[in-house]
């Protein structure tokens, strides 16, 4: 068991040579393959979809562990895919960039595609078992069905054909915040609750600006592999104001959330996060730089990549704050209950 490597992989997208690789444990390996470090942004959705549930009096914990589990695993089956998605399709080859900030399996010559699609099939059987399990225990609702068809479509299509029609951004907005959010907090509470999730707004868009600004990223080579990402068809500026909006609206929306005494003032909390806001918003205003800045890191979750870690950084100091935010508003709804009513 190789615990550092688990470490490392959790917090980056490990470079590893194939001899490093083949000197790894099966858990190292599957961590590395699924780019386990983007999975906490999973794990975040589930638990505000449990914490959503908690306030409304229905959480039962043994269904949110099948619940964030499977959402974990669909995600990691959907990265696993992804990456043999493109390198059937040709899209890895010739040093495409994504081979050049971190790991990616097959292109990299770490495994065959017989193996990747290995890990794949594993990690998608046992995303499928916790969704099957929720339904059992739901009496087949026809909704969790849908529900998990719609997590198993975006599961097998987000890279193709959605991410190559500009339409990849919106299906990361819809998954993480309607699907997750809102269909967790269905699959808990067994009833749908808009206010749920547009209450998942300010989470969901921090979660979208990092696909935004991974795509902004290498812009210039989806344009020569004709990938048309949403940054390509709305333009390299215009893509970078709208994370710069995406990051700055999620404010406005916790305010507006506790105005309307949706939310409790402890969710003040996000202003903690502030900084990493004004960090993030200056070298959002200028293109990529051509060569990386100093002091800037340099690979394994840096540089080729620019904007998607600085959105990432951003999205996990607000995210994480958003989530301790509503759990001490339930803690505090608990102990007071007519408190800010």
């Amino acid at each position: 068991m190789n615990f550092a490597m688990w470490k490392k992989a959790l917090n980056v997208i490990p470079e590893v040579s194939k001899e490093e690789w083949d000197g790894l444990d099966v858990i190292s390996r599957w961590l590395i393959a699924t780019r386990a470090a983007v999975l906490i942004m999973t794990f975040i959705s589930a638990a505000l979809a449990g914490l959503f549930a908690w306030r409304d009096g229905s959480f039962s914990f043994v269904p949110w562990i099948a619940l964030a589990f499977g959402l974990i695993m669909a995600h990691a089956s959907n990265n696993i895919f992804n990456d043999y998605t493109d390198f059937v399709r040709g899209v890895d080859k010739d040093n495409y960039y994504r081979t050049m900030y971190g790991a990616q399996p097959i292109a990299s010559g770490l495994m065959t595609k017989r193996q990747h699609l290995t890990y794949f099939a594993v990690t998608g059987l046992i995303a499928l078992v916790a969704g099957l399990y929720l339904i059992a225990i739901n009496a087949n609702d026809p909704i969790i069905w849908a529900l998990l068809a719609s997590g198993a479509f975006f599961v097998l299509f987000y890279t193709w054909p959605l991410k190559g029609f500009g339409l990849g951004e919106l299906a990361v907005l819809m998954v993480w915040g309607p699907l997750m959010i809102g269909g967790g907090y269905y699959v808990l509470v067994h009833e749908w609750n808009w206010s749920v999730v547009i209450a998942s707004l300010p989470y969901v868009l921090g979660v979208t600006t990092v696909i935004f600004g991974k795509h902004i990223d290498k812009i210039s080579v989806d344009i020569a592999k004709k990938i048309h990402t949403l940054p390509v068809l709305i333009g390299e500026k215009a893509a970078r104001y709208a994370v710069m909006a995406m990051m700055i609206l999620p404010y406005f929306f916790t305010g507006y959330l506790i105005l309307i005494k949706f939310f409790t003032p402890v969710m003040l909390i996000v202003l903690f996060a502030l900084p990493a806001l004004r960090e993030s918003l200056p070298p959002l205003t200028k293109p990529k730089p051509e060569t990386r800045p100093e002091g800037f890191p340099d690979g394994q979750g840096g540089w080729p990549l620019y904007f998607a870690p600085i959105a990432f950084r951003n999205n996990r100091a607000f995210g994480s704050l958003f989530m301790l935010g509503l759990l001490l508003d339930v803690a505090l709804r608990i102990i007071l209950p007519t408190f800010w009513r």
